[in-house]
């Protein structure tokens, strides 16, 4: 090769280089953060946990609220296979983060939270948004079963799975034609047609699992309550509240998918219980 061709060769490497070299300082700072890094000054790191039939994607319009005012955000995956494994994954999770946290669940993921959370100093607050809240030794069906149905109850559709290793079980889906009555009304047909097809199911022993702790006995709890909730009676939401002697209980006209629909009210609400324990 020509002395000019291997210049230029090894110029377009220091090009590429630099590019590439530029390219990762724009990366925000919060892309670029280890879970395990302790958030810079005195913001706590908000974790977020979905619930069923759902994925982290759900908190899509509050993690960017929540970023644009400065917070650290990890919105984990739910596996949503059942209490025991969901909650423990996600205290291994939280037992990483340095720093204070606020831990926030919706749904489902309000059971996840109040197990995962149980014994963790770092765990400043706890939000439940549309969320489950059982005590220990209660399961969300046992729960529920104080209050009227909802009309999800009559749009579910049992399909059985096998595992790897042989056992087997039942998920649960929402039946997509009756998706945008019972759990998205507020949202366009549109959206809950893709949420329909992209659903993922949660197992039904899920609801039959019973919580070995409750952390909501001795944290600060925030509730979001959904007036138009299909998804879980919102009676049941409001009692939940009260016995967990919430410290801010905010109601809002949503269906059980607040997060999405209502985005800047949950981000406000997660912000208020940052601010109250100590923590901007």
């Amino acid at each position: 090769m020509a002395t000019s061709a291997i210049f230029a060769s090894g110029v377009g490497r220091l090009v590429l280089g630099a590019a590439v070299l530029s390219a990762l300082t724009l990366v925000p700072a919060h892309a670029a953060d280890d879970p395990g890094r302790a958030p810079g000054g005195q913001k706590p790191t908000v974790v977020l946990v979905h619930g069923a039939f759902a994925d982290g994607s759900s908190w899509n319009g509050v993690v960017q609220r929540l970023q644009q005012d400065g917070y650290q955000v990890i919105a984990p995956p739910n596996t949503l296979r059942g209490l025991p494994q969901d909650s423990t994954y996600l205290n291994s999770l939280l037992k990483t983060i340095k720093g204070p946290v606020v831990l926030v669940g919706h749904s489902y993921g309000g059971e996840v939270i109040s197990q995962a959370a149980s014994g963790l100093d770092n765990v400043k607050a706890l939000v439940y948004v549309n969320a489950i809240m059982p005590d220990k030794g209660e399961s969300f069906a046992g729960l529920s079963a104080k209050f009227p149905a909802a009309p999800l109850t009559k749009a579910l559709r049992q399909v059985p799975f096998r595992n790897g290793d042989g056992t087997t079980g039942t998920d649960l889906y929402i039946q997509p034609s009756k998706l945008h009555a019972t759990f998205a009304q507020d949202l366009s047909r549109q959206q809950a047609s893709v949420m329909a097809s992209t659903q993922r199911p949660i197992a039904q022993s899920a609801f039959t699992d019973k919580l070995t702790a409750a952390a909501w006995r001795d944290k600060p709890v925030y509730v979001l309550v959904g007036t138009q909730d299909r998804a879980i009676n919102p009676n049941l939401e409001r009692y939940e509240a009260k016995r967990a002697h919430a410290r801010k209980t905010v109601e809002i006209n949503s269906s059980h998918v607040s997060l999405i629909s209502q985005p800047q009210a949950v981000t406000d609400l997660i912000v208020s219980a940052a601010h109250d324990s100590g923590h901007q």
